[in-house]
This record gives structure tokens, sequence and C-alpha cells, in this order.
């Protein structure tokens, strides 16, 4: 059976992404870009092995993104993406494969039975390669200074080039070295291998591929690619006054003429907002993790209890996107602290001040808060987390 190689380049510093760290290596998901494009070729038949080329210096990214694959040791690549492909073909020629499978590392979602249709294309007699594809479907048009119209572009037989192409090894390496030989200008002149492919003579078809195999480019792709899932959780606490002269609201102490009873700080409102989140992901409630009977948690401060909830929803991968507090009292009166408890809670969720929402109400005299008893907090977490 042939053999096929995918040679995954990921050697861009992806100036137009704008993100902390190359696009191939932004978190998706959880996980690095870069770990779900391996995932994707892995699992595609016919490709019987995976080679990544880097940019020098992306070890330690790379590393975080590859662990449990068992690849071999990453190429480095050179100075435009051509060279970088170049580079790896001649890694791969020390044990050339039949074929090759040149795919972008900021590619993740290509489908394995596409990769497949490519492959027996590009093995058809006759044939020295083949490449996915989207055909066009809008209108073109040519717009000179000013965006003045002055042609449109007929559309038939145009196509949006796409990833993997996949080539016989040994007509593409020789392709590769030969656009090498022009020089610096023409060879990064050629913005994909089946433009390298054309340049030699090469025979190669179009084969119908995915409109969802985009090429991840900005931050905004990155989110439109997210297979997040929204969950919506409720949180409700409640807990009665004691002797004192402040209470603890939202991670603030409000004067008042009475303190809020119970075994850790009685924060009622970090307490809703805990249990809130532990039901995004079915972690329980409060009382499971920090349960009143253990007497390490006699006087603590309930942040700790709300931080241990956002870091359960972390390790699952996913982020707070709001955060809604309604406080039920008679008093104190909580509208003079709102901004206070706004900061406060942002603080510890490590989110924007504008994610969360700090509302307060009475029940206009009725039931235990009616009566001065004490405090009540309702809370609604909404966030994502990847989808199963």
């Amino acid at each position: 059976m042939p053999t096929c190689t995918a040679l995954i380049v990921a050697a861009g510093r992806g100036s137009r992404f704008g993100g902390p760290l190359p696009k191939q290596y932004a978190l998706l998901d959880g996980k690095p870009v870069l770990r779900h494009t391996l995932s994707a070729l892995r699992a595609a038949p016919g490709i019987s092995g995976l080679q990544v080329v880097i940019a020098p210096g992306d070890e330690p990214h790379y590393q975080a993104s590859a662990v449990g694959f068992d690849l071999p040791p990453p190429v480095l690549g050179g100075a435009s993406r051509q060279l970088s492909v170049l580079k790896g073909l001649e890694v791969l020629a020390g044990a050339p494969p039949d074929f090759v499978a040149i795919h972008d590392g900021a590619r993740p979602f290509v489908r394995p039975a596409d990769i497949a249709r490519c492959l027996d294309a590009a093995a058809a007699p006759g044939i020295d390669g083949a490449i996915l594809g989207v055909a066009l479907a809008d209108t073109l048009k040519r717009a000179a200074e000013h965006g003045v119209i002055y042609e449109t572009v007929p559309r038939h037989h145009i196509w949006r080039a796409q990833t993997p192409q996949i080539f016989r090894f040994a007509p593409l390496l020789k392709a590769h070295r030969a656009a090498a030989a022009l020089g610096a200008d023409e060879s990064t002149a050629l913005t994909d291998d089946a433009a390298v492919a054309e340049r030699a003579g090469l025979k190669v078809v179009m084969v119908a591929g995915s409109g969802d195999n985009p090429k991840i480019t900005t931050v905004e792709d990155l989110r439109r690619a997210s297979t997040m899932e929204t969950r919506t959780a409720l949180g409700f606490d409640v807990h009665g006054f004691g002797p004192g002269n402040a209470v603890m609201l939202g991670g603030i102490a409000i004067p008042h003429t009475h303190t809020l009873s119970g075994h850790s700080d009685a924060d009622v409102a970090l307490h809703a907002l805990t249990d809130a989140i532990l039901g995004t992901i079915g972690a329980g409630d409060i009382g499971k993790h920090f349960p009143p009977s253990d007497p390490q948690w006699r006087g603590a401060s309930s942040d700790r209890f709300l931080r241990h909830a956002i870091g359960l929803l972390a390790e699952r991968g996913g982020r707070i996107v709001h955060l809604d507090l309604t406080v039920i009292c008679e008093a104190p009166r909580v509208g003079p602290h709102r901004d206070g408890m706004i900061d406060s809670i942002a603080r510890i969720a490590g989110i924007e001040r504008d994610r969360v929402s700090v509302k307060a109400t009475t029940t206009e005299g009725l039931g235990f808060t009616g009566r001065r008893e004490g405090i009540a907090a309702q809370a609604v977490a909404t966030v994502e987390v990847p989808r199963r």
C-alpha cells in the first residue's frame, strides 16, 4: 500500500492574527490549534506518518501541542513558507514516502474523508497531485483606486484552494528545489505548493472540499471556529443575622447592625455565585467541596470557594461569560456598595467588570428577609465549555 506522510507547516508568525502566540499555538476550546490539526490528520485513512515544521524558538509551544503523539523531532522552518516546506521535504527524503500531504498547521477542521478523497485523486494514473478546494460562489469584481469597479471577473472554474495538497513525493521535491534555485523573490511569490507544482509542469487536479475547513488567520476566525457550548446554572443561598457590625457581601465588608452567621464568613453572595458556577459543570454544590463539618473552613474567606469553582471550570477548558447576582434583603442597602461588589467579584473571578451584574431587591416586608432576619442571594452563571 502506498505510504503518505503529512507534512504540517506550522512555522508562520501570524502577523495578522495579533494574539500573544502564533495562531497555531492559540487555544481553541482549551487546546492548541495545532493539536486539533494533528488529531484530524492522524484520524485520516491513508496517512502513515506526521512531520511538523516549526519556527526556531517555538519548541516549547510545539512540545505542549504535540504531547502524547510520539512524533519525530520537528523540522525548523525557513524565511518563507516555500522554504519551510522544502526543509521538511529534505528531511523526509532520507526515507521518502510515496506521497506527501502538505497541510497548514492552522487549519484544524479538515475532514478525514476529504483527505482520503484527495489522496485517491493524487494516486490516479497520470496525475502528480491533488488539492482540496471550494468552488467560488460569490461574484468577483476588480476595483481601481477609491474602490471604483472596472471589471466583473467570471467565476466559473474559479476555486478557493485549501489544504491538504497531496503530491507524489519525488516530483514535488524536485519542483521545490527548482523553485528555491530561482532566488528569494521568485520562490516567495509562490503562495502554495500547487503553484510550485504548476511552475514545474506537474499535473495537479482539484478535489471538492468543504466550506468548514477554514484556515485560522485572525482572532475573530478563532472565535468563530470554537466548538464551545454555552451553559447556564442557578445558585441560591441564605444566611441569618447574628451579633456583629458588618456583613460580607460579594467579597467586601459592608457596615451594618449585624453580621451574617455561618461556618465561613457567610458571604451569601459569593456562596450563590459558587453554586451557580459549580452547577454549569455538574460539580455538585458548595457543601460537597467545603463541608460545614470540616473545621478548616471555620471563618474562611468565601473568595476561596469561588476561586475553587472557577478553577474546576478552567480545568474543563471553560470560561465565564457572565455572572448575574441578585441580593435580597431589607438592610443593609446594597446600592451604595454595588460598584465595590462588582469590582471585587470581577477581580476574584478574573474577568472584565462588564461581565458582572449586581442587583438588589426587597420582599416588601414579607418572609424572613422582610422581617430583617437575614439575607438571601441568587446568582446565574453563564459559561462556555468545550463540547464533549
